[in-house]
C-alpha cells in the first residue's frame, strides 16, 4: 500500500513534486534571512542555573557595569613623557567614541601620599599622575605598591597597565513588553557591539608603534566568537561542499551523480536555515557545525540510494527506469529510515545535558535529519526521472581493495580481529577511568587569536581572568547591639551608615580577604579590607577606629565612593563583597576542588556559619557547566545505547543479531572516550557530544550491512558467500560514505574554537574505527554466532 502511494504520488508525478519542492525552497529560503547567530555568555551556561540568578542579584546590588579592558605595554618607561602623552591621547580618542561612558587609566588613579594634609582632605582633594607639579616617580611608586591597584591596573613589574573602558548602559530586560521586542533589541545591540569593537580596534592600530596593546573583556569575546561562528559556518560548509563534490566524482565519475546529491544537500540546508529563521532559533558556537553535519549526513543517504540504484540497474538492465527507482526506494526506505531514527536518537539524547546550546544542537540536528530524509526520498527520485537514460549507466569497477582486505581479515583471521578488539576494550576502560572535565576557558581559543593573547596577558600580569565573588553576610541588627565601641557611636539618630562599621565586621572581612589572597590559583583580591589597608597606610599605619571609619565613609566624595567603596559593601543589605579573580591559565587549576576547599575552610578554619557566606560568580557558573558534563555523558550514552538497541530489536526481531549490530559502534565510541582519558584531554561542551553522536551516525553502517546481509542470506543461506557479496556491494557504499563523513569532519580543524577542532578530529577518528569495526568485527561476529540459525 505504501509502495503504491509512493509510486503514484512521488515517482509518477515528478513535475508536481519538483514544483512543490521549489515552492518550499523559495518560502524557506526567504525566511533564511532571519537566520541568526548568538555568542552571548548565556549560551555557555546551564539551563535554569540558580547560581546565575544569584550572580545577577550581586551584579545589580553592587553596581557592576559592562566594560572593555585594554592591556597597555609601552616601549619606554610607563611614566616617561612620551608614554604618558601617548596614553592620554589614546584615552582622549576612546572617550570621543559616542558609546563610551568613561575611560579609567593609571593616570586617573587618586594619589593620596603626595600631601601632608589630613586623611579626609587628601581624599577630597586628591591629585593624579596627570596633575601639574605632581611627583610622578613618587606617585607611580604609590600605585605600584597600592593594595587596591597593584596587579589590577598595573602589573607587578610596572611594565603593563590596564585601561578600563566603561560602556554606556543599555536598557534593562524589564523595559520590554514581550520576548520579540527583547530579541530585536538584542540583535541591535550585537550589531552595535560589533561596530564598537571595530572602532576601538581601529584606534588601537594607530598606537601600536609606540606600545603593545591587546583588547579584552566580555563584549570583545562575544563579538569575536560571533565572527568565529560566521567564519566556521562558511568555511565548514564550503569545505565540506567541495570535498563532497570530489568524493562523488571519485566514486561515480559522472556529472549527474554529482548534481543530484548536491541538489539534495542544497535543498535540505536552505530549508533548514529557513526553518530556524521562522522559529527564531539562534545558532551558537556549539551548533555552528550543523550545516556541515547536515551536508555530510544528507550526502551519506544519497550515496547509499545512488549506489543501490546503479546496482539494481546493472542487475536488471531491461527494466524501466521508473521501476528501478521504485525498487531502490522500496529496498532503501527501511534501512535509511532506521539509520535516521538511530541518529536522531543520538542527537535527541543531548537534550538531557541541561546545557542550553547542547540541547538546542540536539533539536536542530533532529529536525535537520528529518528534513534530509524527506528531501532524499522526494528530490532524488524526481531528478532521476528527469534524467536521460543515456546519462545513467553503471561504470564497471573492480572490487575495492580495502573492502577485500577487510573481508579476508573477517573470514581468515577472526582471532586477530577479536584480539585487537579486546585490547581496544581494555584501553578504553583504562582511559575512561582517567577522564576529567577540568578545562580552561582561555584554552578554548587558538593562541593566535586576540581573545587568547588578551586573556593570557590579563591572567599573568593583571590579576587573573575568571571572577569569583564571596559574599559575607552580617546580622542586620548589629547596630542595635552593645559592643566595645559603643561610646564611639554618639547619638543613635545620626546617619545610620556610621553604625555599620563595627570592628568585628572589618575583622571578619579582613580574615576572609587574607585567606583568599593566600590561595595559589587566586590572582587579585579586592574588598573593603583593601580600602582599609590604604587608609591605614595613610594614617601613619595606625588602625582606624569604628567612628573614624564611619566619619571617613560619610566624607568621601561620591565619585570615589561609587568607584572604590560601594562595589564592596552593601550597608542596606548588611553584606560585604570580596571580589577575586582566578588565574585561568594555571595548568594545575582544579576549579571544583578550589570551590570545595574555600567553602570548607570558611566554615571550618575561619569559623563562619553556613548562612554567613555564599560563593557566586562566573567561576561557579563555569564549574557547574563542567561538572554537569559527567552527568550529561552518562545520561546521553544511556539514552543512546538503550534507544538504539530497542530499534535494532524492532528492525531485526532478533536479540542476538541486535547485540552483534550495536557492539562495534559502542566499542568505537568508548575507545574515543578512552583516548581522551589517556591523552589527558578534558571533556568540554563539544567533546561531550562525540560518543553519543558517533554511536548514532556509525550505527547507520551496521544497519545497512545487516539489512543487506539478511536480504542476501535469505537467497544463498550461506554465511561466507553472503559476507563476500555484502563486502563487494553495501561494503563499498559504507566505505564511500564513511570516507565522506571522516573527511567532512576533518574540515572542522580550520576553526579558531579549540573544542570544535577536537570535535572534528576525534569524531572523524571514531567514524574510521567504527567503519573498520563494521567491516571486520561485525562480519566476524556474524560468522561465529550465526544469528540466522544455520550452522
Amino acid at each position: 500500500m505504501l509502495a503504491n502511494f509512493y509510486q503514484k504520488n512521488i515517482i509518477e508525478k515528478p513535475k508536481l513534486i519538483f514544483a512543490l519542492l521549489i515552492l518550499c525552497l523559495i518560502i524557506f529560503g526567504y525566511n533564511a534571512k532571519n537566520f541568526r547567530l548568538d555568542a552571548s555568555s548565556e549560551t555557555l551556561l546551564l539551563e535554569g542555573d540558580p547560581d546565575l540568578k544569584y550572580l545577577n542579584k550581586i551584579t545589580e546590588r553592587y553596581g557592576a557595569r559592562e566594560f572593555l579592558v585594554l592591556t597597555y605595554t609601552p616601549k619606554e618607561e610607563m611614566i616617561s613623557s612620551s608614554s604618558i602623552n601617548n596614553l592620554n591621547e589614546l584615552k582622549r580618542k576612546i572617550e570621543n567614541l559616542n558609546w563610551v561612558h568613561s575611560v579609567i587609566t593609571i593616570l586617573d588613579i587618586p594619589l593620596l601620599e603626595n600631601s601632608d594634609s589630613s586623611l579626609v582632605e587628601r581624599i577630597q582633594n586628591y591629585s593624579t599622575l596627570n596633575t601639574e607639579g605632581v611627583d610622578k616617580d613618587r606617585g607611580f611608586k604609590e600605585i605600584l605598591n597600592s593594595p587596591v591597584f597593584k596587579n589590577f591596573v598595573i602589573s607587578e613589574d610596572g611594565k603593563t597597565s590596564g585601561i578600563i573602558v566603561y560602556i554606556k548602559s543599555n536598557k534593562n530586560n524589564k523595559d520590554f513588553k514581550n520576548k520579540e521586542e527583547l530579541e530585536i533589541y538584542k540583535d541591535k545591540i550585537k550589531k552595535q557591539n560589533h561596530q564598537n569593537i571595530l572602532e576601538i580596534r581601529d584606534i588601537i592600530k594607530n598606537f601600536n608603534q609606540e606600545s603593545k596593546i591587546h583588547l579584552g573583556g566580555v563584549p570583545m569575546i562575544a563579538d569575536d566568537m560571533m565572527t568565529f561562528i560566521k567564519n566556521d559556518i562558511v568555511v565548514f560548509g564550503l569545505g565540506v561542499f567541495l570535498f563532497i563534490i570530489a568524493t562523488l566524482w571519485f566514486v561515480f565519475r559522472k556529472l549527474i551523480w554529482i548534481v543530484i546529491p548536491i541538489s539534495s544537500c542544497f535543498f535540505a540546508v536552505v530549508i533548514m536555515m529557513g526553518f530556524l529563521g521562522l522559529l527564531g532559533w539562534k545558532v551558537t558556537v556549539i551548533s555552528s557545525n550543523f550545516i556541515a553535519l547536515m551536508l555530510i549526513l544528507t550526502m551519506a543517504m544519497n550515496i547509499h540510494m545512488s549506489t543501490r540504484f546503479l546496482q539494481l540497474k546493472k542487475q536488471f538492465p531491461k527494466l524501466k527506469k521508473s521501476k528501478i527507482i521504485l525498487m531502490t526506494t522500496q529496498k532503501m526506505l527501511w534501512p535509511i529510515l532506521y539509520t535516521v531514527l538511530t541518529t536522531v536518537c543520538a542527537f535527541l539524547s543531548l537534550i538531557f545535558s541541561e546545557i542550553k546550546p547542547i540541547i538546542d544542537f540536539g533539536w536542530m540536528m533532529t529536525y535537520g535529519l528529518i528534513t534530509s530524509f524527506i528531501i532524499t526520498f522526494t528530490l532524488l527520485p524526481t531528478l532521476l526521472n528527469f534524467a536521460n537514460d543515456s546519462n545513467i549507466y553503471f561504470i564497471k569497477k573492480e572490487n575495492s581493495k580495502i573492502t577485500n582486505y577487510l573481508k579476508d581479515r573477517s573470514i581468515k583471521q577472526k582471532h586477530i580481529v577479536f584480539g585487537i578488539t579486546s585490547i581496544i576494550i581494555i584501553l578504553s576502560i583504562f582511559g575512561i577511568n582517567k577522564l576529567e572535565v577540568e578545562n580552561s576557558f582561555i584554552n578554548y581559543f587558538n593562541k593566535n587569536t586576540e581573545i587568547y593573547k588578551g586573556m593570557k596577558l590579563i591572567d599573568e600580569k593583571l590579576g587573573g581572568t575568571t571572577p569569583l565573588e564571596v559574599i559575607i553576610k552580617f546580622p542586620k541588627k548589629d547596630k542595635n547591639e552593645k559592643n566595645d565601641d559603643e561610646d564611639d557611636w554618639g547619638d543613635e539618630n545620626e546617619n545610620d551608615e556610621k553604625y555599620w562599621f563595627t570592628k568585628d565586621k572589618i575583622d571578619k572581612i579582613t580574615r576572609v580577604h587574607n585567606y583568599l589572597d593566600g590561595l595559589e590559583p587566586v590572582g587579585k583580591v579586592l574588598s573593603f579590607s583593601s580600602i582599609i589597608k590604604v587608609a591605614t597606610q595613610l594614617n601613619n599605619n595606625k588602625p582606624l577606629g569604628t567612628l573614624e571609619m564611619g566619619v571617613l565613609y560619610s566624607k568621601i566624595p561620591e565619585s570615589i565612593k561609587k568607584e572604590i567603596v560601594d562595589p564592596y559593601i552593601s550597608i542596606e543589605e548588611s553584606e560585604a563583597r570580596i571580589s577575586l579573580r582566578i588565574k585561568d591559565s594555571q595548568e594545575n587549576l582544579r576549579r571544583n576542588e578550589l570551590i570545595k576547599k574555600i567553602n570548607h575552610d570558611l566554615e571550618n578554619k575561619l569559623k563562619l556559619k553556613k548562612d554567613e557566606f555564599k560563593l557566586g560568580g562566573i567561576l561557579i557558573l563555569f564549574n557547574n557547566l563542567l561538572q554537569s558534563l559527567f552527568k550529561s555523558q552518562i545520561l546521553t550514552l544511556g539514552v543512546v545505547i538503550s534507544g538504539i538497541f530497542i530499534m535494532f530489536l524492532i528492525l531485526f526481531k532478533n536479540i542476538k543479531l541486535s547485540l552483534i549490530g550495536v557492539v562495534p559502534n559502542f566499542i568505537a565510541a568508548f575507545f574515543i572516550l578512552g583516548i581522551f582519558g589517556i591523552a589527558e584531554i578534558p571533556l568540554d561542551m563539544m567533546t561531550i557530544t562525540i560518543a553519543a553522536i558517533t554511536i548514532g551516525i556509525a550505527v547507520d553502517n551496521s544497519i545497512h550491512y545487516i539489512y543487506r546481509f539478511k536480504e542476501e542470506f535469505n537467497k544463498s543461506r550461506n554465511y561466507i558467500k553472503t559476507l563476500k557479496l555484502c563486502h563487494s556491494t553495501v561494503g563499498i557504499a559504507i566505505l564511500n560514505t564513511s570516507v565522506t563523513i571522516i573527511f567532512g569532519f576533518s574540515i572542522l580543524v580550520l576553526s579558531n574554537f579549540i573544542p570544535t577542532i577536537y570535535f572534528g578530529v576525534f569524531t572523524g577518528i571514531a567514524m574510521l574505527l567504527a567503519m573498520i569495526s563494521v567491516l571486520t568485527l561485525l562480519p566476524s561476529l556474524l560468522l561465529v554466532f550465526k544469528p540466522f540459525g544455520i550452522k
